[in-house]
């Protein structure tokens, strides 16, 4: 690769350094027909959600919510502007199971040129393909993994996503189902398909809680997806501080990145991105120390989410 790395937000490209305290998985805008009545789908909000994340601290956040599931780029662009928060936006695939079949149509067969037209030129709504492209660029892919398993549709999203990494420099951002296969991932990702692992991230790590495999996954090298915050009622957020103290411990403190991954309405009044900042980070603060905190938070948020973009 060539050129200084940069991240590329909503409004351009900026210097990894600017980023500042950053939610490495969030969602300002997303609806699935997986979760009905619980659409993320209004400006104000998720204006307002915006807000009061920077009012706790919070200067970048990044959204993955991938093709057509609702992103909404152009308002995230607006938002970003007006509130004076770095935001990215995602490409990429989610699990089959969350579209509509007359969506999965429209690019199942084209994946890598969509993702990298939404990488490179600018994203459009999925409902309106012949769009022209004047929504802000992406700044990631994003995937999704299948349930202790890859399945056909996983293998076809994670090698289009390979492609477009190899064709763009972008980072590929994994769901992993409730936590699982993430060896599996990373091997088809990062042996057979050549990403390497440091433009990789793995999400929802915290679902699984199984510390020998975590540790297992960051001797891989890719970074490690703790984004559990608006699951709060699930039990293995119990594990959450386990998990990460066991991993600092073992060395991987800077392969690290929090995030509140907010889905659903309910769960962004209880308790939204803002919990990131406001309870997560300072009960870290108490058992991990400030320096490595604030390294999940923007050292590592830098790193993962900078390029060199080769368009």
């Amino acid at each position: 690769m060539t050129g200084e790395p940069k991240v590329r937000t909503v409004l351009g490209d900026i210097d990894p350094a600017e980023l500042g305290v950053t939610n490495s998985h969030d969602h300002l805008f997303f609806a699935s027909k997986l979760l009905p009545g619980q659409e993320l789908d209004d400006p104000a909000e998720a204006a307002h959600e915006l807000l009061a994340f920077q009012s706790a601290g919070g200067q970048a956040l990044v959204q993955w919510t991938p093709y057509g599931l609702t992103r909404r780029t152009r308002e995230l662009a607006w938002m970003s502007g007006e509130v004076g928060v770095h935001v990215v936006a995602a490409t990429g695939l989610h699990r089959a199971e969350h579209y509509a079949p007359v969506i999965l149509s429209r690019v199942v067969d084209d994946l890598v040129r969509v993702f990298v037209a939404d990488l490179t030129e600018g994203t459009q709504p999925a409902d309106l393909p012949d769009e022209p492209r004047t929504g802000p660029r992406a700044g990631l892919v994003k995937v999704a993994g299948a349930f202790h398993t890859i399945d056909s549709h996983a293998r076809l999203t994670l090698t289009a996503a390979a492609i477009a990494h190899q064709e763009t420099g972008a980072t590929i951002a994994v769901h992993l189902e409730l936590g699982t296969a993430a060896l599996e991932v990373a091997e088809l990702l990062c042996e057979k398909l050549d990403v390497p692992p440091e433009r990789v991230i793995l999400g929802h790590l915290n679902r699984n809680p199984d510390l020998p495999l975590q540790r297992e996954i960051a001797g891989t090298g890719v970074f490690l997806g703790f984004d559990g915050p608006s699951r709060a009622n699930h039990a293995t957020d119990a594990r959450l501080f386990d998990g990460l103290e066991a991993l600092v411990g073992a060395g991987h403190g800077g392969q690290i990145l929090l995030g509140g991954d907010t889905t659903t309405a309910a769960a962004r009044h209880q308790p939204g991105a803002s919990y990131l900042l406001t309870t997560l980070a300072p009960r870290l603060t108490k058992l991990l120390g400030g320096d490595v905190v604030t390294a999940m938070l923007v050292a590592n948020p830098a790193r993962a989410f900078a390029t060199s973009w080769l368009k």
